[in-house]
């Protein structure tokens, strides 16, 4: 089941940033409208009271306003989200400033960290566009791979004991090794204007905010008391937890 269900993810995955720049638009949208409604989900059990309408509509939107109105767009959508959570806020009287601040951050980290990726697909033509955001993908998953493969057989020291008990730094090493790796064969991308010693530094930090991504979803769960975000990909859980790192 585990196998099968990531079969799905990565086969869509691959297909809708390779097919063209509306298809990875509407695969985001998709995916931080999914994700934000996982986040909204747990924060409701950490006895918080998000507007989740208004977060999930916002961090659909930051991807389709990238790509149509460049990086204003972003801003355009932060500045209309903040002021519709003003009005709530004042008109309806069990929101508290905690709520707001959640309400905001959910479709933030959801859609406008996503709304990078949109940056990457429109910056080469077709279809080395895609192409180069797939490498990003690649990169993040051999993070992933690397980390696992290495930490579940030679990790002994705890990266984040309290956060994620299961990381090693033994598997934090080994991911950013294969995160850069595949940065390196990203310069072979007609097109890409990079070094080896620049794809090695992307690389590098590439592999950290994944770690950081991950550890902070984790971080989440954690004070929400979840294991997982949610159950819309079995065997792996949330969509949530499958995308920590990308964000």
């Amino acid at each position: 089941m585990r196998f099968r269900t990531g079969f799905v993810y990565v086969a869509l995955s691959v297909l809708c940033i390779l097919v063209s720049d509306w298809t990875t638009v509407a695969f985001l949208v998709a995916t931080a409208g999914i994700t934000a409604g996982e986040f909204y989900y747990m924060l409701r059990s950490d006895a918080k009271l998000p507007n989740e309408m208004l977060g999930i509509i916002a961090a659909m939107l930051y991807p389709l306003s990238v790509f149509l109105l460049g990086l204003n767009g972003a801003l355009y959508v932060s500045l209309a989200l903040l002021l519709a959570l003003i009005v709530w806020y004042v008109f309806w009287m069990r929101a508290r400033v905690p709520d707001v601040g959640v309400s905001f951050f959910g479709a933030a980290y959801c859609g406008m960290l996503l709304s990078g990726l949109v940056v990457v697909r429109t910056a080469l033509p077709q279809p080395w566009g895609g192409v180069l955001a797939l490498g990003i993908f690649l990169s993040v998953w051999a993070n992933d791979s690397f980390a696992y493969l290495v930490g579940s057989k030679f990790g002994k020291h705890k990266l984040a004991p309290r956060t994620s008990p299961k990381k090693s730094w033994e598997g934090f090493i080994a991911g950013l090794v294969g995160s850069a790796a595949f940065w390196c064969l990203m310069t072979l991308i007609p097109g890409v204007t990079m070094s080896i010693p620049q794809a090695m530094a992307f690389g590098l930090i590439s592999g950290l905010m994944g770690v950081l991504g991950d550890l902070a979803e984790s971080r989440i769960k954690r004070n929400s008391g979840f294991k997982d975000s949610g159950t819309i990909m079995p065997g792996h859980g949330g969509l949530l937890d499958r995308c920590d790192s990308l964000f």
